[in-house]
């Protein structure tokens, strides 16, 4: 395999060692079904509770609270419809209030549940990417059955005040006489803030271990004991009746050994990736003219790298990178297939051309100096042949969404 610099880590990691050896045997000898009740399906169930219980010690949470998923996308599915449903069904109202930034897992689960009456407000955000506690409080009435707000932005890791949207939360139920359940989609949260869930006072979080150094396909929702839920998927009696389906006892201990190296890491972890990024931005900044910082310059997750370089066409840019055998993202992953400008940075303010020329570096802990400098050297011949040889009109520019 060709040498390649990998600065994508909030697409997806490379799974940890140490989370490979731990799940190699439950992938041969060990390979129960945890319903099972003879030895093999018994050692199989013990080894998903030990894994419930390590993940609920991160989450500070109980272990009961943490329910098993396929990854992100499902627990988020899970949040908001299992939620949703829930109160609409005991004639709570219809509506559900959420930010414009958010992941398309939770835009396209929001478009889904206003196909069946529901309400969705959609708050807006500041030139950095922040909401306002005090406009998702005030967007809240008597009839919202749920408020969902990311702790961290994936494209341009604005990481979002979810505590103080919390308190502004619990102050509007003063006058509402309620307080809806708040989620928070924490995918991009791992290993770079802590995920106390009493501290962040939210009801429901999702994760997805992919993300962190474990494997694809397992990840978590934390659901708070009490909160209104109504199962999204049928079958057993799995994950106390909230989510049926065989366990997956390999991803799941992958996924809680992930989650304790990436938590006992963090601080190590933060200091190394943000070293990285700052390094990254003051060269291009300062190297490439017509480039711009996208997000903030604080409350920024540490790994996270977004530029804008007025005039250059991004998918040309990242196919030109490739060829470098650079691996980087203009944004979502989900959506690279479809070139279209960030609905993140449009909410943000940018014109359409500012946007589809972003550039996202996400580092990780394998990557060094060395990689943000030859990242660097191959923008400073990159962009401007691009600028020179394929200027952007608005002829590849997608249309306003």
């Amino acid at each position: 395999m060709e040498s390649c610099v990998y600065v994508d880590h909030a697409a997806t990691t490379p799974v940890h060692p140490t989370v490979a050896r731990a799940m190699a045997p439950f992938l041969s000898d060990r390979f129960g079904n945890p319903s099972s009740l003879y030895r093999l399906g018994r050692e199989a169930q013990a080894a998903v509770d030990r894994a419930r219980d390590d993940v609920a010690a991160v989450l500070a949470c109980r272990p009961g609270e943490v329910v098993f998923t396929s990854g992100g996308t499902e627990s988020i599915n899970m949040a908001l419809k299992g939620v949703a449903f829930a109160q609409q069904l005991a004639g709570v109202g219809n509506r559900i209030v959420s930010t414009v930034v958010e992941h398309h897992a939770v835009l396209h689960t929001l478009e889904f549940l206003e196909r069946f009456g529901f309400d969705i407000v959609r708050v807006g955000v500041d030139a950095q990417g922040r909401v306002d506690p005090d406009a998702v409080a005030a967007a809240v009435d008597a009839e919202t059955v749920l408020v969902n707000v990311m702790l961290a932005n994936n494209e341009v890791g604005a990481v979002q005040p979810i505590a103080e949207v919390a308190e502004a939360l619990q102050r509007r139920a003063e006058t509402i006489g309620r307080k809806p359940p708040l989620h928070a989609d924490a995918v991009q949260a791992p290993g770079q803030l802590p995920l106390d869930v009493n501290a962040l006072g939210v009801d429901l979080l999702s994760i997805s271990a992919h993300k962190f150094r474990g494997p694809k396909g397992v990840g978590a929702l934390f659901l708070r004991r009490g909160a209104p839920f109504l199962a999204q998927q049928s079958g057993g009696g799995q994950e106390r009746a909230r989510r049926a389906g065989t366990e997956n006892p390999g991803g799941i201990v992958g996924m809680a050994v992930a989650l304790e190296i990436a938590d006992q890491q963090r601080d190590a972890h933060v200091r190394h990736v943000r070293s990285l990024r700052d390094h990254f931005f003051a060269r291009v900044l300062d190297e490439i003219p017509g480039a711009v910082r996208n997000g903030p310059t604080d409350d920024r997750l540490a790994n996270n790298a977004n530029v804008g370089f007025a005039g250059v066409d991004g998918q040309l840019l990242l196919e030109a990178l490739d060829a470098a055998g650079i691996a980087a993202s203009s944004g979502s992953a989900c959506t690279a297939s479809s070139w279209e400008p960030s609905h993140v940075l449009l909410a943000m303010g940018a014109d359409q051309d500012a946007a589809a020329g972003s550039l996202r570096c996400s580092f990780g802990l394998e990557n060094s100096r060395d990689d943000v400098n030859l990242i660097v050297e191959r923008l400073r011949e990159i962009v401007p042949t691009l600028r020179q040889s394929h200027p952007l009109t608005p002829s590849v520019s997608a249309p306003a969404q």
